[in-house]
């Protein structure tokens, strides 16, 4: 019996990304969560795991919260070791602050936001994309536009990057 040729580690060529289909369901939050923790530690981005599971939190749930039907999450290495997460759902209206490129200070603002606010039980989850992500955007998708409408919403994690929001997520 012939044995199998031994994986090989990704490298910054080999492009990867991986998609998920969510229904509209609360459990698809935790599902979604788990998927994205796997995919990092299998391509060794550990280091982004607990960032970037964060935000996609917040994002699936936000897609749950404000839609009545399926959402899906893909998530893809980028150059340089930077992670892109997307998700699509079925509503096209997009939130700030995804409806324009981030700001010079927007992390700052978005930090001293979250401490004036300590009290807030909802409306953090927009904030914890502004202190963690790097980069992030969204556009709609109108008219069944290759087979699909809503909105697709993204953001970027590098690798290094500080996120000190994890007390806001509490």
């Amino acid at each position: 019996m012939p044995t199998p040729a031994p994986e090989t580690p990704d490298t910054p060529e080999t492009p990867w990304s991986y998609s998920l289909r969510l229904p509209h369901d609360p459990r698809a939050v935790a599902i979604a969560r788990t998927t994205l923790r796997a995919v990092l530690a299998r391509h060794e981005m550990r280091e982004l795991s607990d960032p970037a599971t964060l935000v996609a939190s917040e994002m699936v749930t936000n897609a749950y919260r404000h839609t009545t039907g399926p959402a899906e999450m893909r998530i893809r290495a980028v150059e340089e070791g930077r992670l892109r997460i997307s998700v699509w759902d079925t509503n096209p209206d997009i939130p700030p602050p995804f409806d324009k490129p981030p700001a010079l200070f927007d992390r700052s603002s978005a930090l001293a936001e979250a401490a004036a606010n300590t009290e807030a039980t909802y409306g953090r989850g927009l904030l914890i994309v502004r202190i963690c992500a790097d980069n992030w955007g969204g556009y709609a998708l109108a008219d069944e536009l290759f087979g699909r409408s809503g909105k697709l919403l993204w953001f970027e994690i590098a690798p290094h990057h500080a996120c000190d929001a994890f007390e806001i997520a509490a």
